[in-house]
């Protein structure tokens, strides 16, 4: 996948209408379906984490409305709106099932979806998820672009240059607040999903939950909790050197958390 770019990685999205909606997404690769939904950040971009995946299955990476190159429709009040968006979005790119990843807030919004939709899945891969009470370490919304720099790359933001450039300075200023409102709109208060746990339940597909190694968003113990709701699910860590993973093990470990993720695809559809 190529253009010119503005900033690293950035990629022209492809764009499906969904009433009325334009939703950017982007897709490469074959085989085995695997929907990657991101997180709070980080969008418009075709990162080396996403090259890896294409390499092995047909990896659909769509923006969330609000997001990236996907307007913020009015519409959009909460997780429920997302989960039928979703089903719709689904419906008309013809995915009857699938394999989803979601990393942060997008394990949040996978982790909902699976519990409305468990039918559709294969299997369910939650990378260092938020949505359980007493997940957040801090308060996303009271923190200036260097604090949130440090929690995200635990100090390393400088290793990393090509993650952090967003191009023109006011042009990313105006996307970031209006992917932060979108964020506000969906987590503001309460920030997590009071029936979510209970719901869970519903949920029987091989399912697997990825920490980091020293995650400063996101409290790892909480995150693990959710392999306690999903019946049969299970726990492990996405690892690298010399730095160790933090919340975004994609930028650590791009190959190493690619082929943890595709292994568990195969090994799902064969059992």
């Amino acid at each position: 996948m190529s253009s010119e770019l503005p900033w690293p990685f950035y990629t022209e999205p492809r764009k499906i209408t969904v009433r009325d909606l334009d939703v950017a997404y982007r897709r490469e690769g074959s085989g085995e379906p695997v929907v990657y939904f991101h997180g709070a950040g980080l969008t418009r971009r075709w990162i080396p984490f996403y090259e890896e995946m294409a390499k092995r299955v047909d990896f659909i990476a769509p923006e969330h409305p609000g997001f990236g190159d996907t307007p913020f429709p009015d519409w959009l009040d909460g997780f429920d709106d997302l989960v039928l968006h979703y089903a719709e979005l689904f419906d008309a790119m013809g995915l009857k099932t699938f394999h989803l990843v979601g990393h942060s807030l997008g394990g949040w919004i996978a982790a909902e979806f699976a519990t409305f939709f468990p039918e559709r899945l294969r299997s369910l891969q939650l990378v260092t998820p938020a949505g359980l009470k007493g997940a957040d370490l801090h308060d996303a919304f009271r923190q200036d672009g260097d604090e949130a720099l440090e929690r995200l790359f635990n100090g390393h933001a400088d290793a990393f240059p090509e993650y952090t450039d967003d191009g023109d300075p006011v042009e990313a200023l105006v996307h970031n607040y209006k992917e932060l409102t979108t964020r506000a709109r969906l987590a503001w208060q309460p920030r997590y999903d009071p029936k979510l746990e209970r719901r869970l339940g519903r949920v029987h597909v091989p399912a697997r939950v990825l920490l980091a190694e020293d995650d400063r968003v996101l409290d790892s113990d909480v995150g693990a909790r959710y392999a306690d709701f999903i019946p049969g699910a299970t726990v492990d860590v996405v690892r690298s050197t010399p730095i160790p993973t933090s919340h975004l093990p994609f930028v650590q470990a791009p190959e190493g958390l690619a082929t943890t993720l595709v292994d568990f695809v195969e090994k799902s559809t064969k059992g």
